[in-house]
């Protein structure tokens, strides 16, 4: 059985939405789109390289494979550390509105997507991938089918759009298993679920 891995970047409030370009995700008016772009370093990329070398197949929410439907097909490189395995792997769209996927190996999911993703995992000899999809990864944490969540943290403020858990997302712990920091200032932290919340009280004496 496979993992399930998901990849975000996020501001330090917790915003996801439109990390790569200005036009990227424009939904209620948001204006700070390509806020990822002064933190993009070779040790990023680095990192990045190595953890798509780890997957079997991808999966994909509407908006994040139609912007990488635009761009990674025209890189034809098949020894390129991203465009080569997402050209050539199985990938997965998650979406109740496209009827037809043009980019070799895709397969759309419209329905039954808890049980359909729980499927792929069983199928997945390594890792299943989640790349950004803010909407596709809510939904998957709160079904528990996320085996590792890779987090960039990145050193910014945007203070509106759209987070990665908003109010009202169901309570999970989380349990730190690695960490490192880019030279531009970004925390990479990677999480591994830890089942319910617990509560206490800070400084309280054991009877």
């Amino acid at each position: 059985m496979g993992r399930l891995t998901a990849t975000m970047f996020v501001s330090l409030d917790g915003v996801v939405q439109a990390p790569g370009a200005p036009d990227e995700d424009r939904q209620g008016g948001f204006d700070l789109g390509g806020w990822l772009a002064p933190y993009v370093d070779e040790s990023m990329n680095e990192q990045i390289a190595e953890w798509f070398s780890r997957a079997d197949a991808f999966l994909l929410g509407r908006r994040t494979y139609e912007i990488f439907a635009a761009y990674w097909p025209r890189v034809t490189d098949p020894a390129h550390p991203i465009a080569g395995p997402l050209n050539t792997l199985p990938k997965y769209v998650a979406s109740r509105t496209l009827d037809r996927a043009e980019w070799a190996n895709t397969t759309l999911i419209a329905d039954d997507l808890p049980a359909r993703v729980a499927d792929l995992k069983q199928r997945t000899a390594r890792e299943l991938q989640v790349h950004g999809s803010g909407d596709l990864l809510r939904t998957l944490t709160a079904h528990d089918l996320v085996d590792e969540y890779r987090l960039w943290i990145c050193p910014v403020l945007l203070g509106r759009g759209r987070r990665l858990f908003p109010e009202g997302a169901a309570p999970k712990a989380l349990r730190l298993i690695d960490t490192a920091t880019t030279d531009t200032g970004v925390a990479v932290h990677t999480y591994l679920p830890a089942g319910r919340v617990r509560t206490g009280e800070v400084g309280a004496e054991e009877a």
